[in-house]
């Protein structure tokens, strides 16, 4: 132990001793540093790669011709995400509502007793026709002319470098890029909404 203090001490009077005593304690710091500022620009590009290729597939979903074809806007995305991020994991949904106002909201129901919460025997308008009340009135799919689409993307990749397992975080990072757009008026639509009592 002495030897090793006399060592130190002797290291730490003279100037490069000082300098690699300085660069041992702040020279880890520094690389940590620099690999988290690496791993989040790499981050960020991938969110920009998946918003970018999520919102040209969302503009070309809008047009009549493309109605029919959703799975091949998806392989688009799929195909762009792909081209830099290879192994990424990618999904998709679609919602379609027919106002921007009704995006994200329940279906209306008849609350009874006032308690703000839609219990199993209240009335409810089936907006999405699915037979039940939903907390999100969407109909799943692209739906159809003028209706409002919210178009989602998740994306999970694995990150590239292991700074934030030595953080004691998960290793693979989850990204979702959302839009929302009117389709055009290519047809007449019904929106006729049945009220249900269950």
């Amino acid at each position: 132990m002495t030897r090793r203090f006399l060592f130190a001490h002797r290291l730490g009077r003279h100037e490069r001793g000082v300098a690699a005593i300085e660069f041992a304690l702040t020279g880890p710091v520094f690389l940590l540093l620099l690999m988290g500022i690496f791993d989040y620009s790499w981050q960020f590009y991938a969110r920009q790669v998946l918003q970018g290729s999520v919102a040209k597939a969302a503009r070309d979903s809008t047009l009549e011709i493309n109605a029919k074809s959703q799975s091949k806007l998806d392989e688009r995305v799929r195909y762009a995400v792909h081209n830099v991020f290879p192994n990424a994991e990618v999904s998709f949904s679609r919602k379609a509502y027919d106002n921007f106002d009704d995006v994200g909201n329940p279906e209306p129901f008849k609350d009874n007793n006032g308690n703000k919460v839609r219990d199993s025997n209240e009335c409810f308008e089936d907006i999405n026709g699915n037979g039940v009340w939903d907390s999100d009135r969407g109909r799943t799919g692209n739906g159809g002319a003028d209706d409002i689409v919210l178009y989602t993307a998740s994306m999970k990749i694995k990150r590239v470098l292991p700074v934030w397992r030595l953080l004691g975080q998960p290793q693979e990072s989850t990204m979702t890029a959302t839009t929302v757009l009117r389709n055009q008026p290519f047809n007449t639509g019904s929106d006729a909404d049945p009220v249900k009592c269950k």
